[in-house]
């Protein structure tokens, strides 16, 4: 009977790894996350593996042999539980394919929240400290900003914040 089972894959070749053992007909799944992450100063969004260094196999490990699946290019073998490879339950596989939005997963939480204090990278008043209010368009972000005693309200890039202590 065919379960779901983990994979562990090399370092960062997890769609490598996908890629293979889909030519070798086998089914996989390789769930995906959408971030914003800082990447020489400026916030991408980019969609990486929701579980780094793992995917899903979709297999029969009483009549199918492993060996093709374990020599396979970035796949570094079968997750083990001491010596026995165990089945991932079909829920959790499941209810991560359900909850994916456009093929991706997507974070709940934003990047920044109401009231988080952040540091400001660059531009006149690069260094100093400041709240976070709200996102708006075109990749702006309102802050407040304490000069000489009094709260002042600014908008920035939002390529120009970075969490405080970051």
């Amino acid at each position: 009977m065919e379960h779901w089972y983990a994979i562990h894959t090399k370092p960062r070749q997890e769609r490598e790894a996908e890629a293979q053992l889909c030519r070798q007909d086998y089914r996989t799944y390789l769930p995906l996350l959408r971030a914003s992450r800082r990447v020489r100063g400026k916030w991408l969004e980019r969609i990486e593996p929701l579980f780094p260094r793992y995917l899903f196999i979709r297999v029969d490990l009483e009549t199918e042999n492993t060996a093709p699946i374990r020599s396979t290019r970035g796949v570094a073998g079968l997750v083990k539980f001491g010596m026995e490879v165990k089945p991932v339950p079909d829920l959790i596989v499941d209810g991560l394919m359900q909850a994916e939005e456009g093929g991706c997963h997507t974070p709940d939480a934003p990047v920044f929240n109401r009231g988080d204090a952040v540091t400001i990278l660059d531009g006149s008043l690069a260094g100093l400290q400041a709240i976070y209010q709200a996102e708006t368009a075109e990749e702006r972000v309102h802050l407040l900003l304490d000069l000489m005693g009094r709260t002042n309200r600014i908008t920035l890039s939002r390529h120009q914040i970075a969490p405080a202590g970051a």
